[in-house]
């Protein structure tokens, strides 16, 4: 398929397909080594499937290849990303097995390549987090979640950890009075890396379990929650094939304070 994709759908934990596509496998080769995708076509609609922990899901959190994966996208021709992340629930609002939009993030993450631009030959800039998730996506994505008899929170701070150990109930504690709502381990950098790349870029969080030290015992719901990560798949994908123009300031995230060597 020579075609240049413009949509795709990242997903981590739990999502491992989507209704409806056939996939072909492809490897893309990127600066930052090989990324691993699948690409499929449904009703003339092309859509790009990333699954952040290789497609038989061994590779842990805290290896994730992240700035390959967004540079595959780029390199395709991806201009708008929807993903998915498994969290752990801080805020009672939202329950395990509920879904929420995130809008804002806090970053515990260490020793991750989290930049494309380490100056020298990429130059120096900033990227500007304002809005880290792009609003207009978001907004498509709360219209037609009705459509497929999803409720979503329409507002999450997500907390981003290394992993691939779970946090400890004083962290959950810090991170509950810091703000924080959900707690993953696959957020961060990957939003930051498609917002200097002028990505697109909304996301959904499904909760699977209460963070540590909120319940007696950790119990995880992934197992139950196969038809509600269908209607989530299912909805990612009407939201993309909807999606016109967007009216937002993804594509003017960047912003170059010196200019790249020649």
């Amino acid at each position: 398929m020579e075609s240049r994709m413009n949509s795709a759908i990242i997903a981590g934990t739990g999502i491992y397909e989507i209704p409806g596509f056939e996939f072909e496998k492809k490897q893309v080769e990127t600066p930052y080594g090989p990324a691993l995708v699948n690409i499929g076509r449904k009703d003339g609609f092309d859509l790009v499937f990333l699954g952040r922990h290789g497609l038989d899901h061994t590779t842990p959190p805290h290896k994730i290849n992240f700035r390959a994966n967004i540079k595959a996208l780029q390199i395709l021709g991806v201009k708008r990303v929807l993903v998915t992340n498994a969290v752990g629930s801080i805020n009672r609002e939202i329950p395990p097995m509920g879904l929420a939009l995130l809008t804002d993030f806090l970053d515990f993450t260490n020793g991750r390549s989290f930049s494309f631009y380490d100056g020298e030959k990429s130059g120096l800039t900033h990227t500007n987090m304002d809005v880290p998730y792009c609003p207009a996506m978001s907004r498509k994505i709360l219209e037609l979640a009705p459509t497929f008899n999803l409720q979503i929170r329409s507002h999450a701070v997500y907390v981003a950890t290394n992993g691939p150990r779970f946090e400890t109930p004083a962290e959950i504690r810090m991170y509950d009075r810091l703000g924080g709502d959900v707690v993953g381990m696959t957020g961060v950098p990957e939003v930051v890396l498609a917002r200097e790349l002028n990505i697109h870029y909304a996301a959904v969080a499904y909760s699977i379990n209460w963070a540590a030290g909120l319940e007696e015992n950790m119990e995880f719901v992934s197992g139950k929650m196969s038809e509600i990560r269908q209607r989530l798949a299912s909805l990612l994908v009407r939201t993309l094939q909807e999606l016109e123009s967007l009216d937002c300031s993804c594509e003017k995230a960047l912003m170059v304070m010196h200019p790249p060597e020649a």
